[in-house]
């Protein structure tokens, strides 16, 4: 199968249309099938690459300007195995050096997520995902998926030029405010329900063809995130929970092997507006008793 990484419970997304190419889906297949551009998961090269204040661990903030009471950013420099695990906010005169990681200038603003389709370097189509205003142990209780947002794109169109000449395919940007804390050699797969009929062929003859056919603006949509702090086995019976399968609404269990709750989320809810996936997010709390 061309599509390298696609998760079983996925694979019905990836069914329009079978690309020529080996494409990669996952972090670690997109990684492993572009080494030309396999940079960009190199957390701290990304952050130097915009001008932010960063450096490795061993690099006091002190030697780069910050003083002692100023916030940084503390991530792992590359993680394709859970992108933001280990990352936290951390004085510039306080903060422990752990291997592996670095320290980055703190930013804030609205977090934002969006995918792209790139011709040698030109971004050709953009879908642009925000946060909503609800959040959980740092994480976003839902996704607003299909918005607009003109001043990523002026970003992003600057930055891909000028860092991913000779890339053609798929690939997907995290940002606070207007600057990037995360790129990927892949799309945001729990969006893609909601980019219309014509997002995969026009992926696949990009790609295969280096042709470009517009699949339009992204319909949108909002995906909901039931989240678990206890991190025990979950048994949470769908079927009996009212209002699951409704028109426009889909749930998903997002469970390891062991029935615990992958990366502290129990299930995914996905709808096409906002009241009804809030709806079926809250009856799912209420049969977990969270």
């Amino acid at each position: 199968m061309p599509f390298h990484g696609v998760s079983p419970e996925r694979r019905f997304l990836f069914a329009a249309a079978e690309p020529a190419a080996d494409i990669g889906v996952s972090d670690g297949a997109a990684w492993r099938l572009n080494p030309a551009h396999r940079w960009v998961y190199n957390k701290l090269e990304l952050a130097l690459s915009q001008g932010l204040v960063a450096a490795p661990a061993g690099v006091e903030p002190a030697e780069l300007g910050l003083g002692p009471e100023e916030p940084v950013f503390v991530r792992p420099i590359t993680n394709l195995a859970g992108m933001a695990i280990g990352a936290h906010r951390a004085q510039a005169g306080g903060m422990a050096h752990v291997p592996g990681t670095f320290w980055c200038q703190y930013l804030e603003g609205e977090q934002s997520s969006t995918d792209c389709l790139v011709r040698d370097g030109e971004v050709l189509w953009f879908a642009h995902t925000v946060a909503g205003d609800e959040w959980e142990d740092g994480r976003p209780v839902f996704w607003r998926i299909g918005v607009a947002r003109p001043a990523n794109e002026r970003v992003l169109t600057d930055w891909v030029a000028a860092n991913l000449r000779g890339y053609t395919g798929i690939c997907n940007f995290e940002l606070i405010g207007g600057t990037i804390i995360e790129a990927h050699l892949r799309g945001s797969n729990g969006f893609f329900d909601f980019y219309g009929p014509d997002f995969l062929r026009a992926w696949v003859a990009l790609v295969d063809e280096g042709v470009w056919r517009d699949p339009g603006p992204p319909p949108g949509g909002y995906l909901f995130s039931l989240f678990s702090r206890s991190g025990e086995a979950v048994a949470l019976d769908l079927g009996a929970v009212p209002g699951v399968g409704e028109a426009g609404v889909t749930v998903a269990l997002d469970l390891d092997g062991t029935g615990r709750p992958a990366n502290g989320r129990v299930a995914v809810v996905r709808s096409r507006d906002y009241r009804g996936g809030r709806r079926v997010l809250e009856r799912l709390r209420g049969a977990l008793g969270a």
